[in-house]
């Protein structure tokens, strides 16, 4: 019997969780799902530019384990891309480090810690606001892991 999946971190989470060929209903393409932590491994290497190594210990993970996740990121990537597929982000065993909040009526985000209790937009002082983790679940769970913990990569 394989041993449970550890949790692995990620800086915040993703603003954008859908993506598809311009000009094609949605609902006429095949979903690739790109899970949470492997959109981190591709955010980690391809974006900012970290090692395996820097990635790795930035996402709480062994070296080689990143390295399974970048593959298999990339690998989806290239499918959805090359395939003209939906791409969705989401799922995975995830903690995320920090939080954004969008707010519904003016558009602006705000990237927030846990320990930060944010209830109306700073911008606009709409209280139609999202909780970006939240939608994935997470929230007061990051907030108790991350007390003494941090990234000093991912910032980036």
């Amino acid at each position: 019997m394989p041993r449970p999946q550890s949790n692995r971190i990620v800086y915040e989470p993703p603003v954008f969780t859908d993506f598809k060929p311009v000009g094609v209903k949605g609902l006429a393409l095949e979903q690739v799902l790109l899970t949470i932590d492997e959109f981190e491994a591709f955010r980690l290497a391809d974006h900012v530019g970290l090692s395996h190594e820097e990635a790795a210990e930035e996402m709480e993970i062994s070296r080689p384990t990143f390295t399974r996740l970048i593959e298999q990121a990339r690998k989806k990537i290239a499918d959805f891309i090359i395939n003209g597929k939906v791409l969705t982000i989401d799922g995975g065993n995830i903690h995320f480090r920090n939080n954004i909040i969008k707010c519904q009526s003016c558009g602006q985000t705000f990237k927030t810690k846990f320990s930060e209790q944010i209830t109306e937009c700073p911008s606009c002082h709409s209280k139609n606001i999202l909780n970006l983790a939240g939608g994935f679940g997470h929230g007061k769970c990051c907030g108790n892991r991350n007390k003494h913990k941090g990234g000093k990569y991912a910032r980036r």
